[in-house]
């Protein structure tokens, strides 16, 4: 039987010392096994321990009888070599980019083009190299707004927030939005085992018109029923009994704000003192309250929201009240 014999203190002594602090856990095995080889341990022994064959036990004490300590790790040029050039990955990056969704398309080609089979791991091993990675796809308008009225509009817009950090006026971000039992939870922590599950269920759909400001207080109102053009004015009517200072609403170009019903109230509301700011076409980015209603669904509506209407209704009237304390959005 083979034994691996000799060992000083000195010896032992570092190799408990490799075993505890290598970043390499090929480097602590073979430490382990010369250790147990030194305590009396056989080879058979050895084998069923590491999981390895009785050949590489026998390599593992050749290294280290022939070069002791340097024996221990993988010498130059050891390892897999890589399956695929650089002009391949390249090339595996923009077949990626064409089906972004299907990376059975990607196996296919690499298959037929260099005759090379590879697994879905590999191609994602490859894509997560180049810094790609499983996002969700982002949506955007449907067009660009004009630029000459884009740039007059967002110039005008800083002139107001100007006035409203000088306390002259009061600026509130207005939308509309809706939620119901389609759940929006898109990624989330989990068990790989044991999946988080939701059901989407379709349900009546709790409408919401939110008056916000920068500095996170809302006013927010409730609605089972479709929110059309005379409940927008309802709302901006009910709105202009708190305002105590001259105050800008910040609405999009969606039909419901872009009507005459709308355009015949603005001289009234003047009166008292409230105006009508229209953003430019196409610009979401601009109307801050967007990004409420993203917190809202994406991230405070926790998963068990979703069990019933009146559960939903309730958790999201309640991130409504407790809006500007418990939940806070730092608008830079």
């Amino acid at each position: 039987m083979r034994y691996i014999k000799g060992l000083t203190k000195d010896t032992l002594k570092l190799l408990d010392r490799i075993y505890q602090c290598s970043k390499y856990y090929q480097v602590r095995t073979r430490v382990h096994c010369i250790r147990l080889s030194y305590q009396g341990y056989q080879i058979s022994e050895l084998s069923q321990i590491f999981k390895v064959s009785r050949n590489t036990i026998y390599n593992w004490f050749n290294s280290w009888e022939s070069l002791k300590f340097a024996g221990l790790y993988n010498s130059p040029g050891r390892g897999r070599k890589k399956l695929f050039n650089d002009h391949q990955i390249i090339q595996i990056k923009n077949w990626v980019k064409e089906t972004p969704k299907n990376i059975e398309k990607v196996q296919k080609k690499v298959k037929e083009e260099w005759g090379i089979i590879t697994s879905r791991k590999t191609i994602k091993r490859v894509i997560k190299s180049l810094n790609m990675g499983w996002y969700r796809i982002k949506r955007v308008v449907a067009d660009n707004p004009l630029p000459e009225l884009y740039e007059r509009k967002v110039k005008e817009l800083e002139e107001l927030k100007k006035q409203e950090k000088q306390g002259i006026i009061e600026i509130r971000y207005v939308d509309e939005s809706g939620f119901c039992l389609i759940p929006y939870i898109p990624y989330a922590w989990q068990e790989s085992q044991q999946k988080t599950e939701v059901k989407s269920q379709q349900s009546k759909r709790l409408n919401v018109l939110g008056f916000l400001t920068r500095d996170n207080q809302l006013s927010a109102y409730t609605f089972n029923c479709s929110i059309n053009s005379d409940v927008v004015i309802a709302c901006i009517d009910k709105f202009c009994e708190t305002i105590n200072k001259k105050t800008f609403l910040i609405m999009d170009n969606s039909s419901i704000h872009q009507n005459n019903f709308l355009w015949n109230k603005e001289d009234e509301w003047a009166k008292k003192g409230l105006y009508i700011f229209f953003l430019p076409t196409y610009s979401p980015h601009l109307n801050i309250i967007e990004i409420l209603w993203r917190f809202i669904k994406y991230q405070w509506l926790k998963i068990d929201a979703y069990e019933s209407y009146s559960v939903l209704v309730n958790a999201v009237e309640d991130i409504l009240r407790n809006f500007g304390t418990e939940y806070t959005i730092n608008f830079v």
